[in-house]
């Protein structure tokens, strides 16, 4: 950043104002009545209960499935868990999951998606409930309720190997598109031991068909050309679009329910929100009226260096709305709740705190005489190891929060895992909307508050109207 042209600063707050209206306003067009959404903006958040409310399920085991057997209260501690992945895998962050052990009844409690305006609570919850059952199977002649229909009973390996893997023997499932194929399918990873399974079958069963199955429906039924031992597999189908690829990789990630839930329609409640859309215009209001305070009192201690810092901050914002919306397409949108609304807040205090840091180097390298061009440069430089330690230690906080309270096996879960072995995971959206939020925001603090400033405060010190080391805090 030795040659920082005038340009400089046009460009980036240009660049910095299109993404702050885009990630209030979106880009969408409408078509009667039929709204087509291109860029997702700060009216496609999904806002938690406390905010919109959302709606009250209650599952209870499907007697079809348990054939008069009990149900333990591990079995239904693990259904409890299973959702609840399910729903961070959905990115509803705002959820509760409670167990009535007596009843055996699992209570869940999610927000409404943003736009709705009649809500169908059947709808919403039929993926959380659903068994998920992951099976490759021998052939097509398959009865997923009665596997043993069609086994013979005289070749005493048909038992053993007609279901040939099962979810149990896949460690991740993902979403991906086929440019050949021109379709949607999801790509599977196989753990060691279905690795090994599925390289054995692939083996024995060449010119063979293997069908899989998702608990009654078979996905598709290709036919085994070669032996598979890279351990990983793809499921496709010309009715599986990329929604329903979503779901079906959410629900293998998650893993099959222990027994079949059905939702109890005559318990199902809509929850008025604790707040309102009256509150959240209240805190709307507030935050705005905060950030032209916050802007004044850097326009009047900082000159140029608070403008500068006031439009970095405003990107800063953007960035942060933009990732819990849904704008950036390679991040999923989150529920923003009120912790998540207090991760942002906290962020924006820290950027505040880097520019603050930048701006009062500058005036102290201004006040020892040094020139304009080279107190901006000493100023970034002295002050960047203050804001990196500030920030990283925050990070660090933020990705703990994620990895303790978000579904085990997501990425920050994997990588605390071995700080966290003592404990039990313990799934809470709330608290991983604050982490999700706080990190988001120092990262754009990073972009915005000292690289994007740095350009901006260079490019504009270049005009000669704009030299003077009194607008940056020095003396004349």
């Amino acid at each position: 950043m030795k040659r920082v042209g005038k340009p400089a600063f046009f460009i980036v707050a240009i660049l910095i104002f299109a993404l702050t209206y885009t990630a209030f306003f979106g880009i969408s067009s409408m078509y009667g009545d039929r709204r087509d959404v291109y860029i997702k903006g700060a009216g496609d958040i999904r806002w938690g209960i406390d905010i919109r409310g959302g709606v009250e399920a209650v599952f209870v085991p499907d007697a079809n499935d348990l054939n008069g057997r009990e149900i333990s209260d591990d079995e239904m501690d693990s259904a409890k868990t299973i959702i609840n992945r399910r729903l961070i895998g959905k990115n509803i962050t705002d959820s509760e999951v409670y167990v009535d052990y007596n009843a055996k009844q699992v209570i869940v409690r999610f927000p409404w998606q943003s736009g709705d305006t009649e809500f169908d609570p059947a709808q919403a919850i039929g993926e959380l409930g659903a068994m998920a059952k992951l099976r490759f199977v021998d052939g097509t002649d398959f009865d997923p309720n009665n596997p043993y229909a069609h086994f013979n009973p005289s070749d005493p390996d048909d038992l053993k190997n007609k279901v040939l893997l099962e979810g149990a023997d896949i460690k991740d499932a993902g979403v991906s598109y086929n440019s050949e194929k021109n379709q949607y399918e999801v790509g599977l990873e196989f753990s060691d031991e279905g690795s090994a399974k599925f390289a054995a079958a692939t083996a024995k069963l060449q010119g063979k068909t293997i069908s899989i199955w998702m608990d009654d429906d078979m996905l598709s039924a290709p036919t085994v050309q070669d032996t598979i031992t890279g351990g990983h597999a793809s499921i496709s189908g010309s009715n599986m679009d990329q929604e329903y690829c979503k779901t079906l990789a959410g629900q293998i990630k998650s893993g099959a329910l222990p027994f079949a839930l059905r939702a109890d329609d005559s318990q199902m409640n809509v929850i008025s929100p604790t707040l309102g859309e009256t509150s959240l215009n209240t805190m709307l209001l507030a935050g705005i009226i905060a950030f032209v305070l916050v802007c004044i009192f850097m326009v009047v201690c900082y000159r140029m260096s608070g403008f500068v810092a006031c439009i970095a901050l405003l990107g800063q914002v953007a960035g942060s709305i933009a990732c819990v919306s849904g704008f950036f397409t390679f991040i999923p949108s989150f529920t923003m709740t009120l912790p998540g609304i207090a991760g942002i807040i906290l962020s924006i205090g820290m950027g505040v705190d880097a520019n603050v840091i930048t701006s009062e180097r500058i005036k102290e390298e201004l006040r020892e005489g040094k020139t304009l061009d080279g107190s901006i440069n000493a100023g970034y430089d002295n002050g960047i190891s203050a804001i990196i330690d500030g920030n990283v230690t925050v990070i660090i906080v933020a990705l703990i929060l994620m990895g303790a309270f978000g579904a085990p096996d997501g990425i920050m879960a994997r990588i605390i895992n071995p700080l966290m072995f003592m404990f039990k995971s313990s799934i809470m959206g709330s608290i991983y909307s604050f982490g999700f939020t706080l990190l988001i925001g120092i990262v754009f603090n990073f972009v915005m508050g000292v690289t994007a400033s740095r350009l901006m405060l260079k490019g504009i010190s270049k005009f000669k109207g704009l030299r003077d080391p009194r607008l940056y805090g020095g003396v004349k």
